[in-house]
């Protein structure tokens, strides 16, 4: 956690309000490591809360009206309570509203507050900066108000937020990254269950996130698209099987290779992704365990591969970055991480190998398409928390 960050937001929240924060709460964001578009498909993913995150300092205010701060924008925005509707615009304060009409259903919101907030999580580069700024919204209000939530109830409360406020139709991997974070471990979720284990992580392994800045936004219509047609591939598999299948966590690769011929070649190929990509955590989660790492890689390099051909959901400059990343012997595995259509891609080795792979990267990427990809060490880090 980045303490200056935090000691930024308290010191302007004591400047624009004349009063010292009440309660200050902090959310990391998240990296996918494997698990591509599972958890809304009730299927299981491995991913790590990491080192940088969104921190949210609140005060009481009087009657009904509340005001946030952002500082990264700079904007700040007024609204009264109760919070029922979205707001038409600026897209970023119904994070914060959703989050308020969602707890505001288990506990009394009652009189406004003041709010600062802040990140240094890098916007749209897929390191979900909007459910770390959901679980600071949400855990900073729960103890503002005294609303006793359970770690699994914030998590859906960010979600709910999410699919209402905003229209993103998020599963609940982002929000439960960050809650469950530890440091130096992946996060396993099964996302039909909600049961959450920590995996630790070799000493020796780092993650290198190269940001492509190509924004995406998971409002838009294609991780919609995604999610719908593996719901209608689904009810598909649910019609012809005979036992039930409430999502494509149900259907078997042998099942899929079955009856997928009678599916339209797109659906049947956003299910394999899928349904592989599930086979796919399992196995990793198995070698992380033996200490495997290279052949954990692999895999990483194969879920790249069917998000690029089955789900379509890459694009030509993460594609380049794992190209080039499979060409570097130092790096153990390398794919897309997050909803996809733009942001970062994650690539695993030893620390001692993350400059000359930056370099060597950034390099070929600026020769390729004219502007650099940031590149940073992420390191798998400690969940949200009030501090």
């Amino acid at each position: 956690m980045n303490t200056s960050l935090i000691e930024t937001i308290k010191q302007a929240h004591a400047r624009r309000f004349g009063q010292p924060s009440t309660v200050v709460a902090y959310a990391p964001g998240r990296v996918e490591i494997l698990g591509n578009h599972t958890d809304y498909n009730e299927g299981f993913v491995l991913s790590a809360a990491i080192d940088l995150g969104v921190g949210m300092a609140l005060s009481p205010a009087k009657g009904a009206a509340c005001t946030v701060q952002a500082l990264d924008i700079p904007e700040e925005i007024c609204f009264d309570l109760p919070v029922t509707s979205p707001a038409k615009q600026p897209l970023w304060v119904n994070y914060v509203r959703g989050v308020v009409n969602k707890l505001g259903a288990r506990g009394r919101i009652q009189p406004g507050f003041q709010a600062t907030f802040a990140g240094d999580i890098p916007m749209g580069a897929g390191l979900s900066s909007s459910a770390a700024l959901e679980i600071a919204a949400a855990l900073a209000l729960s103890r503002l108000y005294k609303i006793s939530v359970a770690p699994l109830e914030l998590a859906k409360i960010g979600q709910a937020a999410e699919n209402d406020f905003t229209g993103a139709r998020c599963g609940l991997l982002d929000q439960i990254s960050s809650l469950f974070g530890q440091d130096h471990a992946l996060v396993f979720s099964d996302f039909r269950t909600l049961a959450v284990e920590t995996v630790p992580l070799a000493a020796d392994i780092c993650f290198l996130l190269a940001d492509t800045r190509v924004k995406h936004s998971l409002v838009a219509s294609a991780y919609n698209e995604r999610r719908a047609q593996c719901e209608q591939a689904a009810a598909f598999f649910a019609s012809v099987l005979d036992h039930p299948v409430k999502a494509l966590r149900d259907v078997s690769l042998a099942e899929y290779n079955a009856f997928a011929v009678r599916l339209d070649p797109v659906t049947a190929r956003r299910a394999a992704h899928v349904i592989e990509e599930n086979t796919r955590v399992l196995e990793a989660n198995r070698l992380l365990r033996s200490r495997n790492v290279r052949s954990f890689g692999k895999l990483m390099y194969q879920s790249h591969h069917s998000s690029q051909i089955n789900f379509e959901n890459s694009c030509p400059e993460l594609d380049f970055i794992v190209t080039q990343a499979s060409r570097l012997p130092a790096v153990l595995g390398a794919r897309l991480s997050g909803g996809g259509f733009g942001g970062s891609v994650v690539m695993m080795l030893h620390p001692c190998d993350t400059d000359a792979v930056s370099q060597t990267i950034a390099s070929a990427y600026e020769r390729r398409f004219g502007h650099t990809c940031e590149t940073r060490v992420v390191q798998p880090a400690a969940g949200a928390r009030v501090l």
